[in-house]
C-alpha cells in the first residue's frame, strides 16, 4: 500500500508519494485533465493501491477526492488543524506546497486517518444548493448594510435596490428548489419530517442539516457531532498559572455553526427543553453568547436524537434530552 499525500489549491495540487525507496513528487491541475493525468502518473509507477489524504480547504478537494475514491483508491479527508499540528511535532520548519505535500503523506502513513466515502447524489445535490443560497443570503445582508450607511447618491442607491430586488428572486427560487428536492428523494423526507419535529428547527435548518451531515450513524454520540460544528468549548487550565476561561473552538463545520444561530437565538420560545436550559444557565450568570452556544448544541443533540432513533421530537422521552 502507497501513501499519497496531497496539497490541494484553487489551480493546482501538489503530491508526495511514498512506499518506495524514496518519496516521489509531483504537481498537476486542478481540473478533470489533471486528475486523469494523476491516475497514469500512479499507473507508471506500478501503484495499485494508494491511500491517498488531503486536507478539507473550502470547496476545492471535492472533487479529486471524488474521482479518486470513483478510482478505486482510499480517501482520508483530515482537518487543516491536524496537519498543522502534525508539521510542529515533527519540527517541520519549510513551507512549500511540495513540503505541505510530504508533511501530509507523513500524517496519513503515520495516523491512518478514518477512509471518506462520499454523500449519495441527492445529498451532494441538497449540499450545493443549500451552501449557494447561504452565500446569496451573505450577498443580501452585504447589500443591504450597504444601503444603510446612508448612500446619498441615488443613482447608486437605485443599483443596490435593484440587486437587492434580484436576490430576492434568486433566494426565493433557490428556497422552492431545495424544497422540490427533498420532496422527490423519500428519505430526504422522511429525515425532514423528524428534524422539523423539534420546536425551532424549520424546513430551511433541516434543510442545511440534511446536506451537511448526510448521515448521522457516522457520530457514535451526540457530542461528537457537536465538536464536527464547532460547538464545544475547550478548556486551557494548567497549575495554578493558567486557568483561561473555557472559549469556543472554530474548528468545524462553520456551514451547521452559522445556519443554527439564528433558530437558538428563538427556540426557547418554542422549545421548552431549549427554554429551560436557557432559563437555567442565565441563572448561573452565563453570558448571553454562552447560552446561545449552548441552545445551538442542544439543538444539534436534538437532531441527533430524532434521526438516530427515527423518532419524532417528544420533549418527555429521555433519548431526547442528551445534553453535554
Amino acid at each position: 500500500m502507497h501513501t499519497l499525500g496531497i496539497d490541494i489549491a484553487k489551480e493546482k495540487f501538489d503530491v508526495s508519494l511514498l512506499g518506495g525507496r524514496q518519496a516521489v513528487a509531483g504537481q498537476f491541475d486542478n481540473d478533470a485533465a489533471g486528475f486523469e493525468r494523476l491516475q497514469r502518473w500512479l499507473q507508471k509507477r506500478q501503484v495499485a493501491q494508494v491511500h491517498a489524504c488531503m486536507e478539507a480547504t473550502g470547496a476545492w478537494w471535492e472533487e479529486l477526492a471524488l474521482f479518486l475514491h470513483e478510482a478505486g483508491y482510499q480517501v482520508s479527508v483530515v482537518n487543516p488543524k491536524l496537519i498543522k499540528r502534525h508539521a510542529e511535532s515533527i519540527m517541520q520548519r519549510n513551507k512549500t506546497d511540495r513540503q505541505d505535500a510530504a508533511t501530509i503523506a507523513d500524517y496519513c502513513l503515520r495516523q491512518t486517518p478514518e477512509l471518506w466515502s462520499p454523500p449519495p447524489e441527492a445529498n451532494r445535490r441538497l449540499r450545493a444548493l443549500v451552501r449557494h443560497l447561504q452565500s446569496l443570503k451573505e450577498d443580501r445582508t452585504r447589500e443591504t448594510n450597504r444601503l444603510k450607511a446612508h448612500v446619498s447618491e441615488p443613482a447608486v442607491r437605485e443599483l443596490i435596490e435593484q440587486h437587492l430586488r434580484f436576490l430576492d428572486q434568486q433566494i426565493a427560487t433557490l428556497q422552492q428548489e431545495i424544497t422540490d428536492h427533498i420532496d422527490q428523494h423519500p428519505g430526504l423526507k422522511e429525515d425532514k419530517r423528524l428534524l422539523t419535529s423539534i420546536p425551532g428547527i424549520g424546513d430551511l435548518t433541516a434543510a442545511l442539516f440534511l446536506a451537511e451531515i448526510p448521515d448521522v450513524s457516522r457520530f457514535q454520540q451526540a457530542g461528537q457531532l457537536a465538536a464536527f460544528a464547532g460547538l464545544t468549548p475547550a478548556q486551557q487550565q494548567s497549575g495554578s498559572s493558567i486557568r483561561k476561561p473555557a472559549r469556543l473552538v472554530k474548528w468545524g463545520n462553520r456551514h451547521l455553526r452559522c445556519g443554527f444561530y439564528m433558530p437558538a437565538l428563538s427556540a426557547h420560545r418554542f422549545n421548552p427543553l431549549i427554554a429551560a436550559l436557557r432559563e437555567r444557565l442565565l441563572r448561573r450568570g452565563k453570558s448571553k453568547m454562552t447560552v446561545v452556544v449552548a441552545c445551538m448544541r442542544k439543538l444539534l443533540h436534538l437532531a441527533y436524537g430524532v434521526l438516530k432513533t427515527r423518532q419524532p421530537f417528544d420533549p418527555y422521552h429521555t433519548v431526547n434530552v442528551q445534553t453535554t
